[in-house]
């Protein structure tokens, strides 16, 4: 019978460590690879370890810009059997990005068949396109032959594959890149090829040249899409020095007349990486929601190049106002995060400046220049060497014929004989008689000089420094010629944004009319024609009721404070009308049900109002910085666990009023309060328990009041009593005050 017992593991492969350690260790493992394998470019080639295995993994299959495409699917394979041990959809992706010219500023694919759009589509099957290199991309690889760069082995160690490629223009910043790993991300925009390099001509010709000197150069990012580049100067120096940064980009647009007065817009650039399709359905879904009154209908009449058209609600709308008010609501103009984290030539991430990534660069491409020179020199030394002996041979040709004729082992006599090498005497063995009977003294020879000279030539250029930047230079200038005029032009412009109130113009649209917003208890939103006079005759829900009734005009946009300290805006011709009960408010913007509503009112240009939370801090806020069309709103007060409960108006106000739970009222000057954009403000009461209750702001010369249930206003006369610093406990409410401890009923 078998025995089945399991052996214990011996004990030298037990590993006793703590789960944390074991974890955090294979977690930075992760991290690292993630990091240095997939998600970040290498500054030297600008390329990832996929990018270059495909583009590699093409020149060995001969995919060259003269030879014939192969089927994508055959080249996928190739890269993911030698190469890339992934997906072979990623493989494609990458293969796929690489060819088309509205990802890429100078694409290193040529590919033929369906690969995608710029409306956003999807590419063909790789089965069904096909790929070769192009120009660029032999650029790129040019010299990998001749020991220019380190191999290292495959993942299954059958094969090598290279570090990095030689590389015979900037690429990182001419086709940019992007890429999220572990904890840190990388955003690059892509460059004009002819800028970037009259940038290194000008670091060679000076090396202590700053970002300011580059930047003469290269003015800024150039974009496959174009477009119009509006960030000022001052921000792309500042990103160029730093690394991080933003660059605004806006669509390129032009006015066409029709006749009679009225005109058309026609987008012919679209800003880079965004779907024209995707742009198409969110202008139509703003017209549809009425957030751009301005603009009248949208529709796309695109063939192969971008041709949007927009037609303005009425040819009095200037078309400047139109498409500022578009570029504030749609991805007309987007922000293109700069982030240059790359990973330099020993494989440390880090993040580099314009001069930083430019000098690795150069300093990659003069150690290509010197690798190749030397591979170069090795190549004519073993020449020479064999000349040297083809000669020799030559000059005692009849003795050379009789030691291989009778010789038993002509090739030993032939290095005794005439003080050769090996090799020599193989070269001489290996050459036909008929062939050595031709050979002329004089050709021989000339040949040796030649290659003698080339070999001198790069001996002294080895020794020489300024030798090497100098052919740098002139390698990189004939790269900007092969690359042509056509790629070599720029396709992104750069303008100021101009100074356009497109808020004013389009309410300048809006008809003006009076309306009365009314806000239910339960959060039903409407707006009512006209002023209501009498809310008692409201209709509302059953077990509904009124909460909030603001007097407002068509044209106003309506503050809504809630209790954890955002202010949502919503214009008010936009509001839901009377008929009805309206609308819920948590619809239109991103309220939690647990979240109350503090206040409701008009926003007032100017004003200012005093916020306090419950814990009772508090401070002034201007109107202004409330305001935010978001769905989410704006965070201005930090109120706490206990939320925000005040919100008053200031106005001519001198003096602050506040009580709290315990009932003590203080009183103190509004000055002593600070004026804040957010946060959580200063104290105002000091509390033992509880927390505040109520306030109310008053001018000094118009004296103190409070307001009871019944509707009654109450003087106080003796209001100073009351007075004292800003945080002080206050004293007990004067007799007859409201029992609710507030100013004024809600």
């Amino acid at each position: 019978m078998t025995d089945t017992t399991l052996t214990p593991p011996t004990s030298d492969r037990i590993i006793d460590e703590p789960l944390s350690e074991a974890l955090s260790r294979r977690y930075l493992a992760y991290a690292l690879s993630v990091i240095t394998d997939r998600a970040l470019p290498d500054v030297r080639d600008g390329l990832k370890p996929v990018q270059r295995r495909v583009l590699y993994a093409m020149r060995e299959m001969r995919l060259n810009p003269d030879a014939s495409a192969r089927k994508c699917a055959k080249v996928v394979g190739e890269v993911m059997g030698g190469y890339h041990p992934h997906g072979d959809q990623s493989i494609y992706d990458t293969l796929v990005r690489m060819a088309q010219d509205f990802a890429q500023r100078y694409p290193l694919v040529d590919g033929q068949g369906n690969f995608g759009n710029i409306d956003g589509d999807n590419p063909a099957a790789m089965r069904y396109t096909e790929a070769k290199l192009t120009q660029a991309a032999t650029l790129l690889l040019d010299g990998i032959d001749e020991d220019a760069v380190d191999f290292k082995p495959t993942y299954d160690g059958q094969d090598e594959e290279p570090v990095v490629l030689p590389t015979g223009f900037p690429n990182l910043l001419a086709n940019g890149s992007t890429g999220i790993a572990v904890g840190m991300a990388t955003s690059i925009p892509p460059h004009n090829a002819a800028e970037l390099i009259d940038a290194c001509l000008a670091l060679l010709a000076k090396p202590s040249a700053t970002t300011a000197e580059l930047m003469e150069h290269v003015k800024g990012p150039d974009f496959p899409t174009g477009g119009v580049i509006v960030e000022p100067h001052t921000s792309l120096l500042e990103t160029y020095e730093t690394g991080r940064g933003g660059v605004r980009l806006r669509a390129l647009w032009t006015k066409e007349m029709l006749g009679n007065g009225t005109y058309q817009i026609v987008v012919t650039q679209v800003p880079y990486q965004v779907k024209k399709a995707d742009l198409v359905e969110q202008l139509a879904e703003l017209i549809e929601a009425k957030r751009v009154p301005l603009l009248g209908d949208v529709r796309d009449e695109s063939a192969e190049d971008v041709r949007l058209v927009l037609e303005p609600k009425s040819r009095n709308v200037e078309a400047e106002v139109l498409m500022e008010s578009l570029f504030k609501l749609s991805d007309l103009e987007n922000r293109f995060s700069v982030n240059l984290n790359v990973l330099d030539a020993r494989g440390t991430p880090g993040v580099m400046g314009l001069k930083s990534v430019l000098q690795a660069f150069l300093d990659h491409r003069r150690e290509v220049l010197v690798r190749r020179a030397r591979h170069r020199l090795a190549k004519i030394e073993a020449r020479l060497h064999i000349l040297d002996g083809l000669i020799t041979a030559y000059l005692n040709l009849d003795e050379v014929i009789r030691i291989v004729r009778y010789e038993e082992d002509p090739k030993a006599r032939l290095i005794e004989a005439f003080d050769l090498t090996e090799i020599q005497a193989e070269a001489i063995l290996n050459t036909r008689l008929r062939q050595l009977a031709r050979l002329e003294e004089m050709e021989l020879r000339r040949e040796h000089a030649d290659l003698a000279e080339e070999r001198d030539g790069i001996v002294g250029m080895l020794a020489d420094d300024r030798a090497q930047w100098k052919l740098v230079g002139q390698g990189l200038r004939d790269v900007k010629a092969a690359l042509g005029d056509k790629l070599n032009a720029r396709r992104s412009i750069f303008a100021d944004a101009p100074e356009v109130d497109a808020e004013a113009a389009i309410e300048a649209m809006i008809v003006r009319e009076p309306i009365t917003v009314i806000l239910s208890d339960r959060g039903w939103i409407r707006a009512a024609k006209g002023r209501v006079d009498d809310p008692s005759e409201l209709k509302f829900k059953e077990g509904d009721k009124l909460s909030f009734l603001v007097p407002a005009e068509t044209t106003d946009k309506l503050l809504i404070f809630a209790s954890d300290g955002r202010f949502f805006t919503l214009a008010c011709d936009k509001l839901p009308g009377a008929r009805g009960h309206g609308e819920p408010l948590r619809l239109m913007i991103d309220l939690d049900d647990r979240v109350g509503i503090v206040d409701v009112f008009v926003h007032k240009p100017g004003a200012k109002r005093i916020l306090a939370s419950k814990e009772g801090y508090g401070f002034i806020l201007p109107e202004e910085e409330a305001i935010a069309f978001r769905r989410a709103g704006k965070q201005v007060l930090n109120p706490g666990p206990k939320g925000a409960l005040v919100s008053l108006l200031l106005g001519t106000a001198d003096q602050l009023a506040v009580i709290g739970d315990n009932g003590k009222i203080l009183i103190f000057p509004v000055a002593e309060l600070p004026e804040m954009p957010r946060g959580k403000g200063v104290k105002l009461q000091t509390y033992r328990e509880g927390g505040l209750r109520d306030a109310t702001a008053f001018a000094e010369a118009d004296g103190a009041a409070w307001i009871d249930s019944g509707g009654r206003n109450h003087s106080w006369d003796d209001w100073r009593e009351w007075l004292g610093k800003r945080a002080a406990a206050g004293k007990l409410s004067p007799r007859g005050f409201p029992a609710s401890k507030r100013f004024r009923p809600r």
